[in-house]
């Protein structure tokens, strides 16, 4: 039994993918028989340009073979990364070709690596499972000049019509895509296994009720900087209105950091600190000195459908959370998370009047932890996986 497993971002990278990804080989791993193997095929740390790791580029483990493709420096323009999907893509072809797997797995935030993984399952005329943490055709309404928009969308509808549809089981990782995919496949097999928590935000939960004595609030952001997160037009009039009150330290990288931190000087705010990505350990101290954690989508229709997955690890902190967002965000705040004051997206006077709603204390989440421990959910996916393959 041979799983191919695809994914762009794969430890010790820093991203969602990449967690949610090496948490789910770990489980499957832990499932699979004695003899089965998982060849994983991913890139060499690049989430971020700001922020490199070294890792081999290529590993044996029991059960597991990972290779590493090397990519060139890029940034976060749509130009770069197709530029390295490509590279990615020519490595992943010759380092699976005439090869013999069982079924193939691809997890895939901008479409492409699905589309990878579609053309090689109908190659070799194996099982696919999909995994989407984004809708791509969506997205890119958003993103992109319409002129642009116009002239593209019909491939990319094309291209994920039949990526999607050459699937024998697919996996949204927020149940706000599922309207989306089930108006357009309505014959399709989903199931939903979202992003979750994992183990060392689980080990540091608070178990009891802690008051902040702080003056001055220390707000923590860290993430993605891009045209998704809009941190660029909300933060530097949070950051003048609370000037005496709060700290803003922001940790992070994307394709609008430039215009954040022009954003912010131009405003003249002397408590925004923009820090570069860091290691999830110094990341995890930095959360626990934290009053307050920061958390914003653009208003754009696609970010009404996602579910962020920070807002896990955000969660099992304890700490308030400040969050612009709307959609299936904002409800799935208001049925699992308490303790977080939500404001629509770019509404810096109404942001500033939920802020006044958050009690500044660290309580524990117990029953959210329970519900949502990444280890529990890639489990069951891991075993879905399994019966896909051993059902075709």
């Amino acid at each position: 039994m041979k799983i191919l497993f695809l994914s762009f971002y794969y430890q010790p990278d820093l991203s969602a993918g990449s967690f949610r990804s090496t948490s789910l080989i770990k489980a499957l791993l832990e499932q699979l028989p004695s003899n089965a193997e998982i060849e994983l095929i991913t890139t060499h740390p690049n989430r971020y340009n700001s922020f490199t790791s070294e890792a081999p580029e290529f590993e044996k483990h029991l059960g597991l073979t990972i290779h590493r493709i090397k990519l060139p420096k890029h940034k976060s323009g749509i130009f770069d990364q197709s530029k390295a999907f490509l590279m990615f893509a020519k490595r992943a072809l010759h380092l699976s070709k005439a090869k013999n797997y069982d079924l193939i797995y691809a997890t895939s935030s901008r479409l492409m690596t699905s589309v990878l993984g579609a053309y090689i399952s109908k190659k070799i005329k194996k099982p696919l499972y999909l995994d989407i943490r984004d809708i791509f055709v969506d997205s890119i309404k958003d993103v992109l000049p319409r002129k642009f928009v116009w002239a593209v969308m019909p491939f990319f509808s094309a291209l994920e019509r039949w990526t999607i549809t050459a699937a024998n089981r697919v996996n949204l990782v927020s149940q706000g895509y599922l309207p989306y995919f089930l108006l357009r496949y309505p014959n399709q097999n989903f199931v939903l296994f979202t992003n979750g928590i994992d183990d060392q935000f689980i080990n540091i939960q608070p178990q009891q009720p802690v008051k902040s004595n702080s003056k001055l609030l220390t707000v923590v952001y860290a993430g993605n900087m891009g045209d998704g997160q809009g941190l660029h037009i909300i933060i530097p009039e949070l950051a003048k209105k609370f000037k005496d009150r709060l700290q803003f330290n922001l940790i992070g990288d994307g394709s609008r950091k430039k215009q954040l931190v022009s954003a912010v000087k131009t405003a003249g705010c002397k408590n925004v600190k923009i820090l570069s990505p860091v290691k999830r350990d110094a990341l995890i101290n930095m959360y626990q000195r934290a009053d307050i954690l920061f958390l914003h989508l653009s208003d754009y229709n696609v970010c009404r459908k996602v579910l962020p997955s920070k807002l896990f690890e955000y969660a099992a902190l304890g700490k308030p959370i400040w969050a612009g967002v709307t959609g299936y965000a904002a409800q799935f705040i208001y049925d699992n998370i308490n303790n977080v004051a939500v404001f629509l997206p770019c509404d810096a006077e109404e942001a500033m009047a939920s802020f006044e709603r958050l009690e500044i204390k660290d309580r524990p989440r117990t029953n959210f932890i329970a519900k949502f421990s990444r280890k529990k959910i890639m489990k069951n996916m891991a075993e879905d996986i399994i019966n896909t393959l051993q059902q075709n």
